[in-house]
């Protein structure tokens, strides 16, 4: 992990991020309402908001697809490796059960509308590229475990042209079984004779899920439940062993990456801003296409505010179930009641770090997290081997300001 990211930024984009280039509430700074690099990665630009346009169908409003088929149907690229949803089964719900597809067509990559919440074999369409003789210029589409590996293998492809667009990712499941599982065991009945469209761990602190009646001319609906109102033992199935070892939420190798913790939140996903990272010229190169096919309405430049994440992301790794089992506490099997989850989630949303603040909030306690899991399993020095320069520099800054954080990490080290 730490050598693919490491060592691949400087020849994906000319240069490495600044690692020391982070937010923090102690250290004053103007510029503190924008996206940094030490936590985002490269860029050219500073991060921006954007709607996709003319895709319908997307789950949010269509930024991926949008720049994919902008880029297909203007001739910038011959193909486009991307995940769709399998329909060998011939139900029409198969929203997690991702296949990789060498899309050709408008068609074709209209299939990969929509996230996909279960790992997928991205790199398996490969094998057909390389048989592929018409193909010279591709773009990869790809969360960032998914991007690493592409980024490492990508020079074998013998290509003219390689672009890359990535998402943002966090938590995974291991299978598409283990998705519908946590939405099942979540929202027990309430989705029964729904057509789940996809789901998302969104800024007000809820689960989204977004669903219609199966019909092809119905609207979509949403169904959202707290966090603080989640299965305590869910994160046991749910979320795959990989991602609990990954600091890349920000696909550090993509040219252009697409996300939404960093953006405003609107009233459902399908009228929301997302945010969009540009990397390096060839990011900006699809951007423009994307633009000028009118497939992409550019907003501002992403902002936050709210009050420092430090404290928010602390509490939350020290409330986490999982930690609190790495530690040798007891794992809790049910989450708050309804009433008084959605009470807590208001009360986080009304009074916690809002747009790019919450982003490094999100960040902060996924990358602390995994730290304390690596630490778990591979001891201090395997951890540190493995680990990020940046994600160190953040770890770093954790383990020498905050007491609790620290106090974890000690009585996990003990253990060995």
């Amino acid at each position: 992990m730490a050598r693919n990211i490491d060592g691949l930024e400087k020849a994906v984009h000319g240069r490495r991020r600044n690692t020391q280039d982070l937010v923090w509430s102690d250290i004053s700074r103007t510029d503190s309402g924008i996206a940094e690099e030490g936590r985002f990665g490269v860029m050219t630009r500073p991060m921006q908001l954007g709607k996709g346009k003319n895709v319908e169908g997307a789950q949010w409003t269509g930024v991926v697809t949008g720049i994919a088929v902008s880029m297909l149907e203007s001739g910038m690229v011959d193909a486009v490796v991307c995940i769709a949803s399998n329909d060998d089964d011939g139900i029409d719900n198969n929203w997690s059960n991702p296949q990789p597809i060498l899309a050709r067509t408008v068609d074709d990559v209209l299939r990969g509308r929509g996230v996909k919440p279960a790992l997928a074999p991205s790199l398996a369409v490969l094998d057909e590229l390389k048989d592929s003789t018409d193909i010279k210029k591709l773009l990869f589409c790809g969360v960032g475990c998914a991007v690493q590996a592409f980024r490492a293998i990508q020079h074998e492809l013998q290509l003219d042209e390689v672009y890359v667009l990535g998402t943002n990712c966090a938590d995974n499941s291991p299978t598409p079984e283990a998705a519908k599982k946590f939405l099942s065991r979540s929202f027990k009945d309430k989705l029964d004779g729904k057509r789940v469209r996809g789901y998302e761990f969104m800024q007000d602190f809820k689960v989204h899920v977004k669903y219609d009646d199966g019909t092809e001319q119905s609207q979509p609906s949403y169904e959202r439940l707290p966090y603080f109102s989640l299965q305590g033992d869910v994160a046991e199935f749910a979320i795959a062993k990989s991602c609990l070892a990954c600091f890349d939420y920000t696909n550090a190798l993509a040219d252009v990456v697409v996300g939404y913790m960093g953006a405003p939140l609107d009233s459902s996903m399908d009228a929301s801003f997302q945010t969009i990272t540009v990397r390096n010229k060839m990011g900006e190169r699809m951007l423009k296409c994307a633009v000028v096919s009118d497939r992409l309405q550019l907003g501002p430049d992403a902002s936050g505010s709210g009050p420092a994440h430090e404290k928010f992301a602390s509490t939350t790794v020290s409330s986490d179930n999982i930690v609190q089992k790495m530690a040798g506490g007891e794992m809790k099997s049910e989450g708050m009641p309804r009433l008084l989850g959605e009470i807590m989630a208001s009360l986080m949303t009304a009074a916690g770090p809002k747009g790019v603040n919450f982003a490094r909030y999100s960040l902060d306690y996924h990358i602390l997290r995994n730290y304390l899991h690596v630490l778990d399993v591979w001891g201090e020095e395997g951890a540190n081997n493995m680990i990020p320069a940046y994600s160190l520099e953040i770890v770093k800054k954790y383990l020498d300001t905050d007491e609790a954080f620290k106090a974890l990490a000690e009585k996990i080290k003990s253990k060995r």
